[in-house]
C-alpha cells in the first residue's frame, strides 16, 4: 500500500475547521509512516498556505509536522502561484510540484501519476 495525502484546507481562515483537516492529515501520513506504509504530503490549493505557518516553533502543527516533515513531496506550484504561497514555500524549502501541466498554470501535482503508481488518494 502506498497513501498520498493532500492537504487542502485554508489556515488563513483561522478556523478550528481549517487547523483540525491539516492536523488530521499530518497525523494520517503520521500513522502510515509509523506502520511503515509508504506516504507523500502534498500542499495543494489554499493547503499551500500551509507552507509559511507549519515551520513555526510556536504553532500547534510544528512537533506533528518535524515528525513527517521527510514525508512532503512538495507543494503545488500552480496553486502556490495562485493563493500567494509561492514565496513563502521556496523560503521555507518547500519544492514545487508541477507534474500536472494544467494549462494556464505552472503546474500541480499528477493526482492521475499517483492513482497509476499505486497510491491511494486521501484529501483534508
Amino acid at each position: 500500500m502506498k497513501a498520498a495525502i493532500i492537504l487542502l484546507s485554508d489556515p488563513k481562515t483561522g478556523s478550528e475547521e481549517a487547523l483540525g483537516r491539516t492536523f488530521n492529515g499530518l497525523a494520517a501520513a503520521y500513522d502510515f509512516k509509523q506502520r511503515g506504509v509508504e506516504v507523500a504530503i502534498y500542499f495543494q490549493g489554499t493547503g499551500t498556505r500551509w507552507a509559511a505557518e507549519v515551520g513555526k516553533a510556536a504553532h500547534p502543527l510544528h512537533a506533528l509536522f518535524k515528525a513527517v516533515e521527510d514525508k512532503v513531496a512538495g507543494v503545488s506550484c500552480g496553486c502556490a502561484d495562485v493563493f500567494g504561497a509561492r514565496e513563502d514555500a521556496v523560503k521555507n524549502g518547500f519544492d514545487l510540484v508541477t507534474d500536472n501541466s494544467v494549462p494556464g498554470t505552472s503546474g500541480l501535482p499528477s493526482l492521475g501519476q499517483l492513482a497509476v503508481d499505486g497510491y491511494t488518494v486521501f484529501t483534508f
